[in-house]
């Protein structure tokens, strides 16, 4: 590495808030003025109100629950319930002649 590029780093840097909240830190600079710290930002107080005017999270919601509610199914289950579905089904034979209705022979599984 080469020497005398890299800044001071200061271990004792103070960093002051607005609401007068102090502390210590490590920082390339001596001292440090922020307007936010933990003790006042509203996200770490509990004084946040988060609007949800679009209603996002309801929507997101919704669909969480259809996704549960209908499960998709792989094309093998689909094309064995579906050859479940045909076995079942009555087989009904038209004919006019009743002498073929006697030879058809039918080979159900």
């Amino acid at each position: 590495m080469k020497k005398d590029i890299h800044p001071q780093y200061y271990t004792d840097c103070k960093v002051s808030c607005v609401c007068g909240n102090t502390f210590i830190t490590g920082s390339t600079e001596k001292e440090i003025k922020v307007e936010l710290c933990s003790l006042c930002h509203p996200f770490y107080t509990g004084k946040q109100k988060l609007v949800d005017s679009a209603h996002r999270v309801e929507k997101f919601a919704a669909k969480v629950k259809a996704k549960e509610k209908n499960k998709t199914v792989g094309k093998k289950v689909k094309r064995a319930k579906r050859a479940e579905e045909r076995a079942k089904k009555e087989v009904v034979v038209k004919t006019k002649d009743i002498k073929r209705i006697a030879q058809v022979k039918f080979n159900k599984k």
